[in-house]
């Protein structure tokens, strides 16, 4: 395995609320897989995982709508465990279908439910059931499994709920056995079972994966099983998190052997994809600037002989991401990382082809940042010249806003800066100041708890008129680190009149996000609802997309300009008299 293995995490503010419960449950008494599934797999036949994968649609389905397990009666892992050494067994299809009935009737008969809904017909998704009849199960047994959807549970659910005012989902209850950082086969194949089916049920964008998703449980049964160590398995887990194209999906927790196969020793520098090229584009520290000897705007071809472009092939599908902008940005971030303390290095300096060994510094040795440089102690506000307002949401304050409303109000222009993350939540209290009425920009599509994988529209919150409104002209700046929050209040300032969007496209990362914990200690998240524009047009991977696109060139690194902000101040000065 190359050591070019790696990922980043990116900070959302998410609630764990994997293992919540107010009350006890018999399934919380049930420890009998407490220290391993003691499950054995046999050989991998197309017949072994043709069955496994029929299992896993099962089991994922009887979890989220047999009342029983609803209900908190049984530890829906340990019932997979019991039931697993049976079914292996099983030597034909008649043989599974017996084992697979038997055990569904286990947990005794299902009531008549008198209140359970037809999907509406116009869902935005809807159930997908089709396996059942696709499948070459007998008829016994698709009769069962319809009986049971027909009569699914209704109500409090013992693993999902559905948050509070927002509606995206929350699982409860799940295990994340931390104890253990290299499960069992068992534990393992839990994890994809558990994960494919939250995706399956409860997420508002399973439609829009570069993969079928009906197509990922078969393709990851065997990569699951067969890892043979700590640091496969993880990895695993991190492909079959990519495989939802979902920038807020990245394992946010454990991942401890793919960080130790990273390294922990990193250029002096940052590089960042500018005009498809890997180039310097800041220093940590520059006091290291002249023992590393690269300028700003450098291009480097080279890591260790291999080219960018091979290096960045080979890892795409450890980095997670809803569009390849901000995956490469992501990337970026990791590219000269290793346990080593030198690594060569081919890059381009005033045309001349340049070969280096560069030392990398233990990262507590450097002054580091993330995906954003943000100096902390930066005011939020600021005039520039010709009457032009300009705002940083990196770092603003609930305070600073009456203030920005009060002294921008009689600027010609107006630039809000989000190619960062707000520091505070600025949507509607500024939003408000760019709209003459109460203006929707917004609408979602939300889960449904007693059908899942049912999505219907909901319309969202409006921007509010509060005060007097702004009349000069409004820039927003984004590009592929904008995510989440900074989409949604890209959004809610697209809604004034007079709003242009400068700069690339986001990250295509919205929606309040759901925690996900899986065997191993490991935690992701996904965007948990869908958020859209008022006329259905989807942002999710799309991204918001510029009025006016514009991106930064090597050659305005160099000259250390930021010629997006330059692009915002011309569109406003094409709108004001000559001087």
């Amino acid at each position: 395995m190359k050591k070019y293995i790696l990922t980043i995490l990116i900070s959302v503010m998410a609630i764990d609320v994997s293992c919540q419960t107010n009350e006890l449950f018999p399934a919380v008494d049930d420890r009998e897989f407490d220290d391993g599934s003691e499950v054995e797999f046999p050989k991998f036949s197309v017949r072994v995982i043709n069955d496994l994968e029929l299992l896993g649609r099962l089991w994922g389905f009887l979890k989220y709508h047999h009342p029983q397990v609803g209900k908190g009666n049984y530890n829906w892992d340990y019932e997979l465990f019991r039931v697993l050494p049976v079914y292996l067994k099983a030597e034909n299809g008649a043989e599974r279908d017996k084992v697979l009935l038997n055990w569904i009737n286990k947990y005794g008969e299902i009531p008549v439910c008198t209140n359970c809904k037809e999907t509406p017909l116009n869902a935005y998704l809807k159930p997908d059931l089709s396996w059942i009849k696709n499948s070459n199960m007998n008829s016994d047994l698709k009769k069962k499994i319809e009986e049971i959807y027909a009569n699914r549970h209704q109500g409090d659910h013992y693993y999902i709920r559905m948050a509070s005012r927002v509606g995206n989902p929350e699982f409860l209850n799940e295990n994340a056995y931390s104890n253990v950082f290299y499960p069992d086969a068992g534990f393992r194949l839990l994890a994809l079972y558990r994960y494919w089916n939250m995706i399956q049920y409860f997420f508002p964008y399973k439609y829009q994966t570069d993969k079928n998703w009906d197509d990922v449980l078969k393709e990851y049964i065997p990569v699951f099983i067969s890892a043979k160590n700590e640091l496969e398995y993880e990895l695993a887990a991190i492909q079959v998190i990519g495989e939802v194209n979902d920038t807020h999906a990245n394992l946010s927790g454990g991942g401890n052997a793919i960080a130790a196969s990273r390294g922990n020793r990193f250029a002096p520098f940052r590089v960042s994809f500018i005009e498809g090229q890997l180039v310097v584009t800041d220093y940590y520290n520059w006091d290291l600037k002249g023992t590393a000897g690269l300028e700003i705007g450098d291009i480097i071809t080279h890591i260790n002989g291999e080219k960018i472009e091979a290096i960045v092939e080979n890892l795409k599908k450890y980095y997670p991401a809803s569009n390849e902008a901000v995956r490469l940005a992501v990337i970026s971030f990791d590219l000269l990382r290793s346990n080593s303390s030198t690594i060569d290095i081919t890059y381009y300096s005033s045309d001349l082809s340049i070969q280096k060994e560069l030392t990398l510094y233990a990262s507590d040795t450097l002054n580091m940042y993330g995906l954003y440089k943000v100096d902390r102690n930066e005011k939020s506000y600021k005039l520039l010249d010709r009457n032009i307002g300009y705002i940083t949401l990196a770092t603003i304050k609930n305070e600073d806003i009456q203030e920005i409303r009060k002294s921008f109000l009689k600027t010609k222009g107006l630039i809000i800066d989000i190619r960062n993350y707000p520091s505070t939540f600025a949507t509607y209290s500024l939003g408000s100041y760019f709209v003459s009425k109460s203006t929707p920009f917004v609408k979602f599509t939300m889960g449904n708890l007693n059908n899942p994988g049912e999505f219907t529209f909901r319309h969202g919150p409006k921007i509010p008129k509060m005060g007097r409104t702004y009349k000069g002209k409004l820039v927003v700046i984004v590009n592929e680190l904008s995510i989440s929050q900074s989409e949604y209040t890209a959004m809610a300032f697209r809604a004034g009149k007079n709003t242009t969007i400068v700069g690339s496209t986001t990250a295509g990362a919205d929606g309040n996000v759901s925690s996900i914990s899986l065997p191993g200690g490991l935690r992701t998240m996904i965007s948990g609802i869908g958020v859209y524009y008022p006329d259905g047009k989807q942002t999710q991977r799309v991204g918001i997309v510029p009025d006016v696109w514009v991106q930064p060139t090597i050659k305005g690194i160099k000259e250390g300009r930021d010629e997006v902000l330059e692009k915002a101040i011309e569109v406003i000065k094409q709108l004001l008299p000559p001087i």
